[in-house]
């Protein structure tokens, strides 16, 4: 069954991005975002842009929304709890279910709820999208990676495939979803916590022989040991993979965990350094810089409080 309307959960940079260039192509009507009822009172009247252009998918709020053959969830990971309450209005007995959100446990917390038969694991990589106040900006859309969990039903990863090309997003069909999520789990606890630790941005952070550059290449360096003590291969080919993919972005341009400290919003620590440190321990690895990453965060954090 073809894949014709989609609810998309999340109006950050990532939902943005992908739900703008989906409208596009896929015409009125077919792309929505869906709040929960608080959230969308708090922005009614709200007008954001999408590279100097009003956004023009319209947003509902989840008491009046009805159910969708695809459910995109683009939320930091702080929201998960909210958005699977969200969900419940928008899943039909054929709804599809993708997880952008950063890290390797979104999922699990999302089949625990729905099930696996409709969920594919997914990461957003690639893409420069900024996001302060109203105003998004990006010039590299990134890309969609996405495959079978153990419990996806067959034709699932395939309709979402075929949505994903008709809407004009970048993607790629990945054989073993769970190295790429790792990949990705081992770039976001470099690039994205020392750019918000460091003020930093995928330029300063990719300066050679720099103090942010070494702290970048050492938390992933933590994290790929972790990965593979869970038995993932992450390689060093990976690493190196994901820092030129870094230096190869907007040098003034930065990820999530940066614009969350300038918007002093949560953030996604507990996925990233939270995630490595915790298996560490588990696993007998020693993980000092996540450790100090996490507990810097944290004192920031803190800050956003007090203001």
């Amino acid at each position: 069954m073809a894949i014709e309307r989609v609810a998309i959960i999340g109006r950050g940079a990532v939902g943005l991005l992908y739900g703008t260039i989906a409208e596009k192509n896929l015409g009125p009507g077919a792309v929505q975002y869906v709040m929960d009822d608080a959230r969308f009172s708090r922005h009614a009247g709200e007008t954001v842009t999408v590279n100097g252009e009003p956004c023009r998918v319209p947003t509902v709020p989840a008491s009046e929304a009805t159910p969708v053959d695809l459910v995109i969830l683009a939320i930091k990971a702080p929201g998960l709890p909210v958005a699977l309450d969200t969900m419940e209005r928008l899943m039909g007995p054929r709804t599809a279910i993708a997880s952008l959100i950063n890290g390797v446990t979104s999922e699990e917390r999302i089949a625990e709820r729905f099930g696996w038969e409709r969920t594919v694991l997914s990461v957003a990589q690639g893409m420069d999208a900024v996001f302060i106040g109203a105003d998004m900006t990006y010039s590299h859309p990134g890309e969609i990676r996405f495959g079978a969990a153990p419990g996806t039903a067959a034709g699932v990863v395939d309709a979402v495939a075929d949505l994903y090309a008709r809407a004009g997003i970048p993607h790629v069909v990945e054989a073993d979803i769970r190295h790429r999520m790792w990949t990705k789990l081992m770039l976001n606890v470099g690039i994205n916590q020392v750019c918000m630790v460091y003020g930093g941005t995928y330029g300063s952070a990719s300066e050679p022989g720099s103090e942010q550059n070494r702290c970048f290449v050492a938390a992933m360096r933590e994290a790929l040991a972790v990965a593979r003590a869970e038995g993932v291969d992450v390689t060093e080919a990976d690493l190196a993979q994901m820092a030129q993919l870094t230096a190869s972005l907007d040098p003034e341009g930065m990820p999530s965990m940066a614009q969350d400290r300038i918007n002093e919003k949560p953030t996604e620590v507990e996925e990233f350094s939270g995630t490595i440190c915790r298996l560490a321990e588990r696993h007998g690895l020693l993980v000092p810089t996540n450790q100090w990453l996490y507990r810097r965060i944290r004192e920031l954090e803190a800050g956003f409080r007090t203001r």
